[in-house]
């Protein structure tokens, strides 16, 4: 038997005994030790996730122990491991061309079927990785940066290009990252001044702007009215999105890593005027898994620094509504399983 923390419905957290999963055929039986806390579980804490039915184990950013695991597979009992939460097909058009990210019939853990927010958890070999040279807790905050870092690849930063990064909780924050260690000038712009304060004095950000409704003129004095060659949008929010063309350069890209359940328009005159690049950011795939890992391992990633916020399997339920109010100044919370 195992403790497993279900979402039962909106703002309903519980602690439920269940039956250990037993491995089928090519699954690894991991010890879940560790699990990031992200705004997709808060969204699903609070309702607002709409690719979800209910009852569900939350939970997707994951690192753990290898209790069995398939003969051939590089992976034996005691390993550490994280895990990629994308299960994809292997089979669709979008998997065939090397796209798993946005597989066509992706399943990801904590969202479309239940998460790590339990005690032992059977996944496919191929979505389990071996880690050494890190903690467990450095472990579990690979795939989250892993988004940011890939939505810096799909942009192909060159160093000394000017970047925005609009929006700086975790994934924001984990594009800024990446765009500073891809050798670009970034700026960054939210409303809360202790994220802009982490990014500057954690991150490198080369400037912060603090959101209002002089932010347009802002960004604009300070380009000289050129504005960024690559800008993120990281909000979570149609009207930033929208906003956000505005602030891309003649012949620069624009990277949408946020989703939103909502239209999003834009000028089409000013689109051709700048030939913008329109990029969608979806998920990551093992490349950028490897890179954040390789980083990690070089000492580049600031992880105590990312790491704000820790609790316990059990108490969860307490602390999570806590953990959501601005003023925790969560970045990454972690639970121990």
């Amino acid at each position: 038997m195992m403790d497993v923390l279900v979402c039962a419905a909106p703002g309903d957290l519980r602690i439920e005994r269940r039956s250990a999963p037993t491995p089928g055929p090519g699954e690894v039986l991991l010890r879940v030790r560790r699990v990031g806390i992200c705004g997709t579980d808060m969204h699903i804490y609070r309702g607002t996730q709409p690719y979800l039915s209910y009852p569900r184990v939350m939970g997707h950013e994951l690192s753990g122990e290898v209790v069995s695991a398939p003969d051939g597979g590089g992976l034996q009992a005691g390993d550490h491991v994280y895990v990629m939460p994308y299960l994809s097909c292997g089979t669709c058009p979008a998997c065939a061309k090397g796209k798993p990210n946005c597989c066509m019939n992706i399943r990801v853990l904590g969202v479309h079927i239940d998460g790590g927010l339990c005690e032992y958890l059977a996944v496919p070999a191929g979505f389990v990785r071996k880690v050494e040279g890190v903690g467990l807790d450095e472990a579990a905050m690979i795939e989250f940066l892993a988004i940011g870092a890939h939505a810096v690849r799909r942009a192909r930063i060159q160093p000394g290009q000017s970047v925005l990064v609009v929006g700086a909780g975790p994934i924001g924050i984990a594009a800024v990252l990446f765009a500073k260690l891809a050798g670009a000038e970034v700026t960054v712009v939210d409303g809360r001044a202790d994220r802009l304060a982490f990014a500057r004095e954690h991150l490198g950000a080369d400037r912060i702007v603090t959101l209002s409704d002089e932010t347009p003129r802002a960004l604009s004095e300070m380009t000289d009215g050129v504005f960024f060659d690559v800008v993120f949008d990281a909000t979570g929010s149609a009207a930033a999105m929208q906003q956000g063309f505005a602030y891309v350069a003649h012949g620069g890209s624009y990277v949408l890593i946020s989703v939103v359940s909502a239209d999003i328009t834009f000028s089409d005159p000013e689109f051709h005027k700048r030939e913008m690049s329109l990029l969608a950011s979806r998920n990551a795939t093992i490349e950028d898994f490897d890179h954040v890992l390789a980083a990690i391992k070089a000492g580049r990633v600031p992880t105590a620094a990312l790491n704000t916020h820790k609790a316990a399997l059990k108490d969860l339920s307490e602390v999570l509504p806590g953990w959501m109010e601005p003023s925790a100044g969560v970045i990454k919370a972690i639970v121990s399983c």
